[in-house]
């Protein structure tokens, strides 16, 4: 399959569905995943109602939720996150997201990123371009690292935290150092989204879960970013993390992430120590 964007209509329409749910209910009673690492009730809601819905409407696709696991099979693959950014939005705080990507062997091909209190919806379908709010968006042209803004991923919890946050808190520290802000929203679809609008320049998770990052990487890849793994070969859905930028900063940005794969935590990104 090449053509993508006929599967946009009903992405779209389990997007707004589940953005209208964030909006009206509450979180309800939380569940504990592991170390500091939660989800609500309305997690498990959404991404039932979303499986459901597009079960019906595309049967021969499967399905990926950060939830309830897989659901189907084959080439195509829905992947949902149903809150991205649950720890943000129990507390009120609106950097939140439903993000929702659809990958064909392993590669990020469209996604609806819907941002339900802050009034925006991002799509894209692989060869159409990327839009917010039905207009067209374009990637950041900032060419110099001490005008860019840089949003970076949270940091870790649960196994190895301390191993993983050793190599957040380095890149954090270097990318301090040069860079005009560092920015830590809290959702990684949020991220990937603002820098497909170019409000932020580069954005960099130093993992790699597929209902963080299907969606993301799908509408950024079509604004125009180049998204690589931490060596810069090209991302998909089995690199180690995520960093995107535009053509311009690639090569500065990676030159803070490269070195993180040669130390003692190393093999926490790099596969190859």
């Amino acid at each position: 399959m090449s053509d993508y964007g006929p599967l946009l209509p009903v992405a779209i329409q389990a997007v707004a569905r589940a953005a209208e749910d964030m909006r009206r209910k509450p979180p309800g009673a939380l569940t504990a995943k592991g170390d500091r690492d939660m989800a609500s009730a309305l997690d498990y809601e959404i991404e039932r109602s979303v499986r459901e819905l597009l079960r019906v409407a595309t049967p021969d696709i499967g399905f990926l939720g950060e939830e309830d696991g897989i659901s189907g099979s084959g080439e195509l693959q829905w992947v949902l996150d149903p809150i991205d950014g649950t720890a943000n939005f129990v507390r009120g705080i609106p950097l939140c997201a439903v993000s929702l990507g659809l990958l064909h062997h392993g590669e990020a091909v469209l996604g609806v990123i819907e941002l339900p209190f802050l009034g925006n919806r991002y799509a894209a379908a692989q060869g159409d371009g990327a839009t917010v709010d039905g207009k067209p968006i374009r990637v950041s042209q900032t060419s110099r690292l001490s005008m860019a803004i840089v949003a970076i991923g949270d940091y870790a919890v649960g196994e190895d935290a301390a191993a993983k946050n050793r190599l957040r808190l380095a890149l954090t520290a270097r990318l301090a150092e040069s860079v005009q802000r560092v920015r830590m929203t809290g959702s990684a679809a949020l991220d990937l989204a603002w820098l497909a609008e170019g409000k932020v320049d580069a954005a960099l998770t130093l993992s790699n879960r597929p209902w963080d990052m299907s969606a993301g990487v799908a509408i950024a890849r079509e604004s125009g970013a180049l998204i690589v793994d931490w060596d810069g070969t090209k991302h998909n859905a089995h690199s180690a993390i995520t960093l995107a930028t535009n053509d311009t900063l690639l090569t500065d940005i990676l030159g803070y992430v490269n070195p993180l794969g040669q130390g003692s935590d190393a093999a926490l990104i790099n596969p190859k120590m």
